[in-house]
């Protein structure tokens, strides 16, 4: 999927909803409450990212179990539904138990009200205790990938190494991401973008005079909309990433296999997205905005949004946001999917309206620029990777054993 242009007019083609939504089925209900509870906690995106693909391939798993491995009919029986929704239920509860226990009242009154709509029975027996082990399972997978190692980082002191940045100066933040073992990619390295522009360079220099002229706080440049766009996408990009996957999956009407196929792939997407995002920032170490600005001259400069504690190259939210779109595209079968979502925190309430994955993505990956906070190279970084981190997650996860080794064996072939 090639990336579409960020603002075009959108009126003609903005689809509308059914007056009355259809009901959210298991998969889409557990999502919210996942979110949720994670937002609440105040969870970082990196740590999310990782809690939303352990819990929605435990969801996954737990499908699998309810079905024998097998794919799930079209109309299935009532105590099929029954094992189903407390599979679903069990699942991404015991999972999320083990990632976040200080959120275990809210949950565990999440899993009394499920059950409660679930007739008591040997189907919902058993489907609570395959969600039991997926979640085991799931967790399991997980319990040495690296997540809490610490690595220190030395701040740089030439032209072009990142230092932290004002105005609280905090320490590199989260520099062991990058080793963190991949969901789905071969290495963490596998697609890492070529290196940003040599900082003495003409297209260094345009970059840090465009940044300082439309990213400030000041915002000299930047109109009203476009300051709502930055607010707009600042949120976590799990958290809005899955709203607009649980907004769509809605509207299509999608069953519970498919909306757990769904999730997983686009949560697995976004963990492997930021894990490869933070290799090559590491690896590159290249300067902020808010460093590189002040640096030229403009010495009590401030991007209009706060700085991430990170390097600026690539930029991770745009990866995010472009494996998202690329996953969304390749599962719907047409990136042009229109849909209108709202905001949440740190700037909760704004509405806007999308015709397509991509078109979504662009403007994501826009307010980064928008907020002061990356180069337009760090996005544009962020686009390519993002892209090959979805279309290798959809082409390679959740295949069958026999397929996996197969796929594995040729991709092996082809890089020798």
């Amino acid at each position: 999927m090639k990336f579409l242009p960020v603002f075009t007019t959108l009126t003609a083609l903005i689809a509308q909803g059914p007056s009355h939504p259809p009901p959210v089925n298991a998969v889409l209900h557990w999502n919210r409450v996942v979110t949720d509870a994670l937002g609440a906690a105040r969870t970082d995106p990196l740590t999310e990212s990782r809690a939303l693909a352990i819990v929605q391939l435990a969801v996954q798993g737990a499908l699998d179990g309810v079905h024998g491995g097998g794919q799930a009919s079209a109309v299935p029986a009532p105590s099929e539904s029954e094992a189903i929704d407390a599979a679903i239920a069990a699942a991404a509860h015991g999972a999320m138990i083990g990632l976040l226990p200080g959120a275990r009242t809210a949950l565990d009154e999440a899993l009394a009200r499920a059950l409660e709509s679930i007739a008591e029975g040997d189907a919902r027996a058993r489907g609570i205790e395959v969600g039991r082990s997926a979640a085991t399972a799931a967790l399991a997978s997980r319990a040495r990938d690296g997540s809490d190692r610490e690595v220190a980082v030395q701040p740089g002191a030439r032209p072009g190494e990142y230092r932290p940045t004002p105005p609280d100066f905090t320490p590199a933040w989260m520099a062991q991401w990058g080793s963190v073992t991949p969901f789905c990619l071969d290495s963490s390295a596998q697609f890492r973008p070529p290196a940003p522009p040599a900082v003495d360079g003409p297209l260094a220099r345009r970059e840090v005079e465009e940044l300082r002229r439309i990213g400030g706080q000041d915002g000299a440049r930047r109109n009203d909309e476009q300051s709502e766009i930055a607010r707009f996408w600042y949120e976590n990009s799990p958290q809005g990433w899955n709203r607009i996957a649980r907004t769509v999956a809605q509207s299509r009407q999608l069953d519970a296999p498919q909306s757990a196929r769904l999730f997983a792939l686009l949560n697995v997407a976004m963990a492997d997205g930021f894990i490869a995002g933070f290799e090559a920032k590491y690896h590159h170490g290249y300067w902020r905005p808010a460093t590189a600005v002040r640096a030229q001259g403009s010495g009590e400069w401030l991007s209009y949004l706060g700085t991430p504690p990170v390097p600026d190259y690539p930029s991770t939210h745009t990866v995010l946001g472009a494996a998202a779109a690329t996953v969304l595209a390749r599962f719907f079968g047409s990136d042009f999917v229109a849909f209108e979502v709202t905001s949440g925190e740190p700037y909760p309430g704004l509405t806007r309206s999308f015709w397509s994955f991509s078109e979504a993505a662009r403007e994501n990956g826009a307010s980064r620029v928008l907020a002061g906070l990356h180069f337009p190279t760090a996005v544009r970084a962020g686009y390519q990777l993002g892209e090959d981190v979805g279309t290798w997650v959809f082409e390679h996860a959740l295949l069958p054993r026999d397929e996996k080794a197969t796929r594995a064996a040729a991709s092996g072939a082809a890089r020798r």
